[in-house]
């Protein structure tokens, strides 16, 4: 391009746009084509293109911080193994080692160099959780990563356009459901090759021959961008803590958000050790949460590639849970790598005017359940006729009150996952879904109510028992309320027979029980008695509040019509308000 040309800025921001749609189609197309829930139904993917140097310079708006932002660092490793002059038309790079990749098994990540007229213009890479990768499964329960599933080094899946057989038959010796896991991983190398036609198709109409130049922009654009969000915060170490459930034993996150000229450098000295469980978090899992955290509250509109991400620098003790090292057991890692943006938030809610909301339920609560015989505790009896199924269906909390308005209900964050339908787990399983309902007055109180879990009832149409392998948390400690706001309601795990079990493990659901999920709500911002009583009524009118709690937490009165008693809630309020100013006062 040339520097002096006039139009030159209109071009540059015109390409950048295309190259947006280009990773956009990109990730569509690896929707489209996967074979697993997880991708078809949730979304639970991503996609972006890279430069020659390994740069991600755009990634899909389709997709997890947790795939993406960890994605951004693994191209990086694929390059160490396999330099880029020794790369050529059709060949396919792959991998689901938790430290090169994404976190744990059973996300693959794979790389595929767009090449024209035998010169390497840029790279795609695509990620995506995958339903099954043997060993124990998605489960807390190993000691190592060596007993939760098969791992795939930096590999070729093809080499010149001819796929790797023995590496087709090893995952496929290896995993419950081969037809799925080998169709998700066509699906990636499908989307990558649907990105490099579309990539060329731009570079010939504009007159490029690669990234780099243009590449090299968007990059600096973006960091400037950054920075000059970060600048405009005031200087200084901002420190928050959390407790977790953990497996065993409570966890404590420890964070200090040092913010400075030249960026924000994120500390976790202080974070609780390594667990024996696989609740074990990669330290590039730590990085793409605790950065995407920062971005929601600093910069939401700068785009996060490398430019930007580079701005935020994160560091964790090897000897702490968040940067867990080989071959600590890491399936579950998400767990407690999801509720790195809530500490994030409790950082920058320190500094005035801040828009950082309440915190959230946070981690997924995934059914990922699985019947038949070898997979269930149950007698050969019970189990003989049973139905062999594995289903993975994502759940969400409820996120918490956000600045100005309340928080979302049953919606994933910071993941941004899809729930899956009722009817797709149901087609794909025994299960039967009775009962899926906003869980009434778990979004806590505030001027800004958090948003509300959900409720599900499910059991088995086979006369037989099936199991879950649970991996949830906000069980012991619940989300936390922000500015006088008030707690959102912790989550529970049950039979209908009466029977609780822990947020995590392995539990069997007998046979003729059902399984009842009672997911955490969101916290609420700003003390309850601030909120404005016509939306307590409307609260209470929908089914989110119950008369109880907006008499009990608001202040509100409302009769068995649904009306507002004015003058009951005003009385309520005043009669409250020394309490409020006492508390406000310590």
């Amino acid at each position: 391009m040339k520097v002096n040309d006039p139009l030159s800025f209109i071009r540059e921001q015109i390409i950048w746009d295309r190259l947006n749609a280009v990773v956009e189609e990109q990730a569509q197309t690896l929707i489209a084509t996967g074979f697993s829930t997880s991708i078809r139904e949730a979304g639970d993917v991503s996609a972006g293109v890279f430069d020659r140097k390994g740069r991600m310079v755009a990634q899909a708006v389709t997709g997890t911080p947790g795939h993406v932002n960890s994605m951004a660092a693994s191209v990086g490793h694929f390059l160490g193994a396999f330099p880029i002059e020794d790369m050529k038309p059709g060949d396919v790079f792959i991998t689901n080692d938790p430290w090169m990749g994404t976190g744990h098994l059973h996300d693959f990540t794979v790389v595929t160099p767009s090449i024209r007229d035998n010169r390497l213009t840029a790279l795609f890479a695509s990620t995506c959780h995958v339903v099954d990768i043997g060993g124990r499964g998605l489960s807390v329960e190993g000691r190592q990563v060596f007993e939760e599933g098969l791992r795939i080094p930096l590999t070729r899946f093809a080499d010149g356009g001819r796929t790797s057989d023995m590496l087709l038959d090893i995952i496929r010796a290896n995993v419950r459901e081969p037809v799925q896991v080998l169709g998700d991983l066509f699906a990636l190398v499908s989307c990558n090759e649907v990105g490099s036609r579309r990539l060329n198709v731009m570079l010939d109409e504009f007159g490029l021959e690669d990234l780099d130049e243009v590449g090299g922009h968007i990059l600096h654009k973006s960091r400037e961008a950054m920075l000059e969000a970060v600048r405009a915060l005031p200087a200084g170490i901002y420190r928050n803590r959390m407790r977790v459930d953990g497996y065993d034993i409570p966890l404590d996150i420890e964070a200090a958000v040092t913010i400075s000229a030249d960026g924000i450098d994120v500390d976790f000295t202080g974070t609780s050790g390594p667990s024996g469980f696989g609740i074990n978090v990669p330290l590039c899992y730590t990085e793409a949460y605790a950065s995407f955290g920062i971005k929601c509250v600093v910069a939401p509109r700068v785009p996060s590639n490398a430019g930007s991400l580079s701005v935020i620098r994160v560091t964790a003790p090897a000897d702490t849970i968040l940067n867990a090292q080989f071959p600590a057991p890491v399936a579950a890692r998400h767990v407690i790598g999801h509720m790195l943006p809530d500490v994030m938030f409790g950082c920058l809610a320190q500094i005035p005017n801040s828009s950082a909301p309440a915190e959230g339920s946070s981690c997924l609560w995934a059914l990922m359940a699985y019947g038949g015989p070898g997979r269930v505790e149950g007698s050969s009896a019970e189990l003989a006729n049973a139905e062999v199924f594995t289903v993975l269906g994502f759940l969400s909390g409820g996120m918490g009150a956000r600045d100005g308005k309340d928080g979302l209900s049953a919606t994933a964050f910071p993941s941004g996952v899809k729930n899956v339908a009722v009817e797709i787990t149901e087609t794909l399983s025994p299960l039967l879904v009775h009962r899926k309902a906003f869980r009434q007055d778990s979004g806590g109180a505030g001027r800004l109510r958090g948003g509300l879990g959900q409720v599900m009832e499910i059991s088995s149409l086979d006369d037989a028992p099936f199991a879950i392998s649970a991996n949830y948390d906000r069980i012991d400690f619940p989300p936390r309320g922000r500015d006088d706001g008030l707690d959102g309601t912790p989550g529970r795990l049950s039979l209908k027979s009466g029977r609780t079990f822990p947020g995590k493990g392995v539990h069997t659901i007998p046979r003729g029980d059902t399984l009842i999920l009672e997911l955490p709500g969101g916290a609420g911002k700003g003390h309850p008695f601030e909120r404005e009583a016509t939306l307590v009524q409307a609260d209470v009118r929908d089914g989110f509040v119950s008369s109880a709690q907006a008499r009990d937490s608001y202040g509100v009165v409302v009769t068995d019509d649904l009306t507002l008693d004015e003058d009951a809630t005003r009385a309520l309020r005043s009669a409250h308000e020394p309490c409020r100013t006492m508390r406000t006062i310590r």
